[in-house]
């Protein structure tokens, strides 16, 4: 009985416009830098018209991603709410599957933007097996007081006892799979992005993800016990933010590119992974192959990295020794350079930068539900 379950951060499946970008001109798109903007309502007139331009081919290439995924189960980050997602669904995804992710399950986070983890599924799996959900769980109002997580990192980063861990959710979902329990943790932790004041951000902001994994691993260990964790069916999935390694990219298209692997001291993460407690299906492709993003600030600062994420239990992954999770790069824009022998062929209309599908790759993977 095996079950197909993707994780993907699908960037800003969102419906509402953000006219933010008037009185803040760093969230201004680029497009609209280029033009001499009259007043408010003049910015908001080409707001309007360049999003709606845009998200056509976007969803559609977002959509492709998707069903390349052939999935049952699709594991979503930076959805708007369930609206949004169900508009996509039927206006895009529909045209390329038919009737398929007919459940959709998301609960408002803690996103300032409204962007939210969400999951999808099909009534049942390719080989008929029927996916039926049992019950889903927000952990999104649970405090670093409440959870005895605050700590002197948490203090230096800025963060208070009683602020919420997580930054979106931790979206826990409880299904039977061809009768089989399987419980799903879908999250997107807090990104690298961040006022460092003059350090790293990743560094800086590394506390705080390191939080939301430890309360990730409290919340798994309460739910099965610390005992008996290691020997049920669940999965973490999800964007985590972070990467052990990473694939140093020097050099541009004229010139040519050299990608140089190289190997983190640590990751905000580190506490899902620590001691065999999961274990990342991805480690089981090659180091060079395991990048879900592209990561660029001009030619001086270009890496490959992974920050998709499917953490399997021990016995889940000990059933499967021979999951490797396929990624999913198609629709990443042309700007992407990609190692030797891992070109693939880009969906129709991706640009140079955009649109693509997103700026992540989804990953995806064959589990047998013994």
């Amino acid at each position: 009985m095996a079950l197909r379950i993707a994780t993907f951060n699908a960037e800003n499946l969102m419906q509402r416009f953000d006219f933010s970008g008037f009185r803040n001109e760093l969230r201004r798109d680029r497009a609209i830098q280029m033009v001499e903007v009259r007043d408010e309502a003049h910015f908001q007139a080409l707001e309007s018209a360049r999003i709606v331009a845009h998200t056509d081919d976007k969803m559609q290439l977002t959509a492709l991603a998707i069903a390349d995924t052939r999935a049952d189960i699709v594991c979503l980050q930076e959805v708007e709410n369930l609206a949004a997602l169900s508009a996509f669904e039927y206006g895009y995804l529909y045209k390329m599957i038919g009737s398929g992710y007919r459940r959709k399950y998301l609960v408002e986070g803690n996103d300032g933007r409204g962007i939210d983890v969400a999951v999808m599924t099909r009534d049942e799996t390719a080989d008929g097996d029927p996916i039926e959900f049992v019950g889903l769980q927000s952990h999104a109002h649970r405090t670093y007081g409440e959870m005895g997580l605050y700590d002197e990192a948490l203090k230096a980063a800025g963060e208070q006892p009683h602020e919420r861990v997580f930054r979106r959710d931790c979206l826990e979902l409880d299904f039977r799979v061809g009768g089989k329990p399987l419980t799903l943790f879908v999250t997107h932790l807090k990104s690298m992005g961040g006022n460092g004041n003059g350090k790293d951000d990743r560094l800086a902001t590394m506390p705080i993800r390191a939080a939301e994994a430890r309360a990730v691993r409290a919340i798994i260990e309460d739910k099965f016990g610390r005992d008996r964790a290691a020997a049920m069916r669940w999965l973490v999935c999800g964007d985590l933010n972070d990467y052990r390694e990473r694939i140093i990219v020097d050099g541009d298209r004229q010139t040519g590119y050299r990608f140089t692997p190289v190997e983190e001291e640590r990751s905000g993460f580190d506490p899902l992974v620590e001691n065999g407690f999961a274990a990342s299906l991805v480690d089981r492709r090659q180091p060079m192959e395991r990048w879900t993003l592209y990561h660029s600030r001009g030619p001086a600062e270009q890496h490959l990295c992974q920050l998709d994420y499917i953490l399997a239990s021990p016995s889940l992954a000990a059933s499967n020794p021979l999951a490797v999770p396929d990624i999913i790069r198609n629709g990443q824009p042309w700007r992407t350079p990609f190692p030797p022998g891992q070109e693939v062929g880009r969906y129709p209309r991706t640009g140079w930068d955009r649109p693509k599908s997103s700026d992540h790759c989804p990953v995806v993977v064959t589990l047998n539900m013994v």
